[in-house]
């Protein structure tokens, strides 16, 4: 039996982080979620640096992102992601408030691989996340990582 993957959440709203677990939780998907709160700690979780340099070696099933971050903003974590050759194929979705065709743009045009804007309703929320979190971890087959 595969490896269950993690599933990292970067976002910094509580109410956000609180409504999201909830959703996967009660997807009742078995992967763990690991949630940090900056795109400095996201990038610290993906090269296993800092206080996640211990953490296990696979990389996460999906990557939810939120847009705006402190330290470092979501753009520029999807930048580096998908620059690096081994994370690249991490797929990464995009979880914003952020209606602006600016930054649906220039998030394709750096590889995510969906851009979801949050739903302002708690139900359209907490369903969105559930549906994200099912495809992404359950039935989304990722390539083949050579060993990885």
């Amino acid at each position: 039996m595969p490896e269950l993957k993690p599933i990292l959440l970067v976002e910094d709203n509580p109410k956000d982080i609180e409504l999201t677990l909830a959703a996967l939780e009660q997807s009742q998907l078995a992967n763990e979620v690991v949630v940090v709160r900056d795109g400095a700690e996201a990038l610290d979780f993906l090269y296993r640096r800092g206080p996640h340099e211990s953490r296990n070696t696979s990389d996460p099933a999906v990557v939810l992102l939120d847009l705006k971050l402190p330290k470092i903003d979501g753009l520029e974590v999807l930048e580096k992601v998908k620059a690096d050759p081994v994370l690249r194929h991490t797929p990464v979705v995009m979880l914003t408030s952020s209606r602006e065709e600016s930054d649906v743009v220039r998030s394709y045009e750096l590889g995510v691989n969906a851009f979801v804007v949050k739903p302002v309703g708690f139900r359209e929320f907490f369903d969105a996340i559930q549906d994200v979190g099912v495809f992404w971890a359950i039935l989304n087959e990722p390539p083949p990582r050579n060993g990885r």
